[in-house]
């Protein structure tokens, strides 16, 4: 719970006085007679011990297998940092977000918040009445702001900023759609691209910078699908597209849109190796056949990665009063942060798929 310097300053007082009665009266005891209890060494004091901080986590959606990881990893953190973390389910709703974000200020029970917004520009207002309140803010994998072409902090104040940029996706992953097909002399190159919520400022944002890079390319969009980040949706819109297109050459979406797709695929009685694949996401999942060459290329996301540095973030500003301001979870990444089958076995599939 947050508590004001003066509240901290008067428990650090009673404590104090509480202390000096201790002796006066072990003192006391002495003196009458009573032997002191022993010690191996008299002047040892007990080690002070952190006070326990509270931190509220607006998570994406607790039920999306990408989130498991990065929660994992901020519970650990914060577990070793003597800090309890509360989990609130954002469950794809921006405007719930919004909520639990007004719920956490109202109740004063909080030292820190990290957000990891639905939608960057709902929560822009609601984190800064957030920051006004006295709460230490960090912000994780997805844009908080207006602007989806830059991991920059948009919102002043935050103790940290450590997000995934969705146009460098995109762009990364049309370089790969147009690798993919030149790899095979495919021209045209016919192309189902799969959205994962395609309404979505990420979604948009993402693939407005694949149709910049494939502009002018043999690259083609010929259908269309959504995935809502499901399998079993994407089975159901990859079923669709094959019966409406019989000429498909890529297939192109996320990791769980992939699954879906080689799950249709071998539905309908085809052979994975009839379609090119790229994906993005990282996973295990995705990891596992790249490297065995089912799918061509997977643009790496770090969900693990992302929650580590962050509440890492958080414990800095909460204990130490720094903050760290933007953090590229991907600096250090191998072959720009894109699996390829000779470059599969340096990665870490940080996420199931």
């Amino acid at each position: 719970m947050r508590r004001s310097p003066l509240a901290r300053k008067s428990r650090l007082s009673l404590i104090a006085l509480a202390a000096a009665t201790a002796l006066t009266l072990g003192a006391c005891a002495a003196d009458a007679g009573e032997a002191p209890a022993p010690s191996d060494d008299d002047s040892a004091a007990p080690a002070p011990t952190e006070e326990t901080l509270q931190v509220a986590f607006i998570s994406f959606a607790v039920a999306n297998t990408y989130d498991e990881p990065m929660l994992a990893e901020i519970e650990r953190v914060a577990a070793e940092n003597n800090i309890e973390i509360t989990v609130f389910d954002g469950n794809l709703d921006p405007n719930l977000q919004v909520t639990l974000v007004q719920d956490v200020i109202a109740s004063g029970q909080y030292d820190g918040l990290i957000t990891q917004p639905v939608f960057g520009p709902a929560l822009v207002d609601i984190t800064r009445q957030a920051i006004d309140a006295g709460l230490t803010v960090v912000n994780v994998d997805q844009i908080l702001g207006d602007d989806f072409t830059t991991g920059a902090t948009q919102v002043e104040g935050l103790a940290a900023n450590v997000v995934f940029v969705p146009s460098e996706i995109g762009t990364k992953f049309g370089e790969q759609a147009v690798e993919a097909c030149a790899s095979q002399d495919l021209d045209p190159c016919n192309v189902a691209f799969l959205h994962d919520v395609k309404a979505s400022a990420i979604g948009v944002a993402l693939y407005d910078a694949f149709n910049a890079v494939v502009e002018g390319t043999p690259v083609q969009i010929v259908a269309e699908g959504e995935t809502f980040y499901n399998p079993a949706a994407a089975q159901t819109a990859v079923a669709d597209i094959l019966t409406a297109n019989a000429d498909i050459d890529l297939i192109a979406t996320s990791d769980q849109g992939l699954q879906g797709a080689v799950q249709a695929i071998e539905a309908a009685g085809r052979g994975l190796d009839e379609f090119l694949m790229i994906g993005y996401g990282g996973s295990a999942w995705g990891k596992e056949r790249v490297s065995e060459g089912v799918v061509y290329s997977n643009v790496v996301q770090a969900p693990a990665t992302e929650g580590r540095l962050a509440m890492e973030a958080m414990v800095d500003a909460l204990r130490n009063g720094n903050n760290q301001g933007d953090i590229d979870p991907f600096a250090d990444f191998p072959n720009n942060g894109v699996m390829t089958r000779d470059t599969a076995d340096q990665f870490t599939g940080e996420w199931v798929g």
